[in-house]
């Protein structure tokens, strides 16, 4: 009756708009998540240059982070499920920010080469935590457009504020390229400590937004209801069991195979293999981002509006993800001109599929069995990550001579491969339950 009671008066009163609030902290977070996996690439021409170390080394470097990040998915999903986001958030920025400061003391291979791996392993939970967030916090309409805005920032890292970053190592030197960014990051930590809360906690958010989110299919009592078992097999096994969620992991390794592409490849393909010269192709470089940054932002507002006109869940979430992952076998044109506006066009118009694709995380979201949400989201960002290993080496092998052209056909055909996985393997869009 208390409960009936409860509903009643909280559909008279008008809804906060806290949630939305909590929206601009994941994307501010996942701005300084991208800042820190980016600051090495700038900073490593002037630091391998003063520290003397070689292109060999200099490439363990860039692969120490994908190894840990990846191997540390599923135990830090496992903690999602059972430390609140509040605290395992803040302990991760903190730690992993104290790590990205101590590179820029770092005087050697070896130095280099661990603190980069800790980065890896600390901030493996914060996707998992950031689908934890939204699952907690908006209803399923609402649901996409959030995590396509804070995914959004991981392109505002990379298109808006490295320039940023290449301005402070030229005016401060490489070190400060990573005190900044850690220091950032250590601020940013206290900050989510002090104010993010659960949905009935959070001071301002009202009992009608706290209905609306429940409703509307938000996991708003989610961290009363979390597992406090030790980890399970049994459970993982039940993760990797499910062919649904087989549809996503898949989907997720093609879909990063050409955002790893960028994030490694892309400069030495418009330099050794396209023969721009360096400061025309930074210019040029920057497009593909802004694509990908308008495609992320296009994603979730699409899905949503979808949503909002009475189309299923599983077709306004599937759609953009399908039609982004079609768009971005678009790549394969750049094999077949010459001209360097076409070539960045082909690229920007890949890219900006693979923006368009990336609210993948909302099938996470509602496909997760409830009590498993950080695991699964472990499992999918592990298997999704294993492109930051596997990518930059098969290009290694294939990008071989003078010709790219076998590379680009490479990320082609995985973007093919992961919207069929998606058609094929995924089915109806629905939790799973256990």
């Amino acid at each position: 009756m208390q409960s009936e009671s409860f509903t009643g008066q909280a559909s008279l009163v008008t809804p906060s708009r806290k949630r939305f609030f909590i929206m601009v902290l994941l994307f501010i977070t996942v701005v300084i998540n991208y800042l820190d996996r980016s600051n090495l690439s700038i900073a490593a021409p002037a630091l391998t240059s003063e520290l003397g170390i070689d292109p060999v080394h200099v490439g363990l470097i860039f692969s120490a982070f994908g190894w840990t990040y990846a191997a540390m998915q599923i135990p830090g999903g496992w903690l999602v499920d059972r430390v609140p986001p509040r605290i395992l958030y803040s302990v991760a920025l903190l730690l992993w920010s104290i790590a990205t400061v101590m590179l820029g003391f770092a005087a050697s291979f070896i130095a280099l080469f661990v603190l980069r791996m800790a980065v890896g392993a600390l901030e493996a939970p914060a996707y998992p935590i950031n689908s934890r967030v939204v699952t907690t916090w908006f209803p399923e309409r609402e649901r996409a457009t959030a995590i396509g805005f804070y995914t959004s920032g991981q392109f505002v890292g990379l298109a808006f504020l490295t320039p940023v970053l290449a301005w402070l190592q030229h005016a401060f030197g490489w070190h400060m390229v990573f005190v900044a960014t850690g220091g950032v990051g250590i601020l940013w930590a206290l900050i989510w400590y002090a104010v993010y809360r659960e949905p009935r906690d959070f001071k301002g958010a009202n009992a009608a937004e706290i209905e609306l989110i429940r409703k509307g299919g938000g996991l708003v009592d989610i961290q009363a209801q979390a597992a406090k078992a030790p980890f399970s097999w049994v459970d993982l096994g039940i993760v990797l069991s499910k062919q649904k969620l087989w549809g996503i992991y898949l989907g997720q390794f093609c879909l990063n195979s050409t955002l790893w592409f960028f994030l490694t490849w892309f400069p030495t393909y418009l330099v050794k293999y396209r023969g721009m010269d360096f400061i025309k192709s930074g210019l040029l470089a920057s497009l593909p981002f802004l694509a990908a940054f308008v495609g992320v932002l296009c994603s979730g507002l699409f899905s949503d509006w979808l949503i909002r006109r009475g189309t299923s869940v599983g077709f306004a979430r599937k759609l953009p993800i399908i039609g982004g992952l079609l768009i971005s076998t678009a790549i394969i044109g750049a094999n077949f001109v010459d001209s360097t506006a076409w070539v960045i066009a082909f690229l920007a118009v890949a890219f900006f599929g693979n923006g368009l694709a990336s609210i993948t995380w909302s099938l996470v979201s509602t496909l997760a069995p409830s009590r498993l949400l950080g695991l699964t989201g472990g499992v999918f960002n592990f298997i999704g990550n294993l492109s930051a290993i596997t990518t930059p080496i098969v290009i290694g092998f294939l990008a071989t001579g003078d010709s790219f052209a076998p590379a680009i056909t490479y990320i082609a055909v995985l973007a093919l491969l992961g919207a069929l996985s998606y058609i094929l393997l995924v089915g109806k869009v629905e939790r799973i339950e256990i």
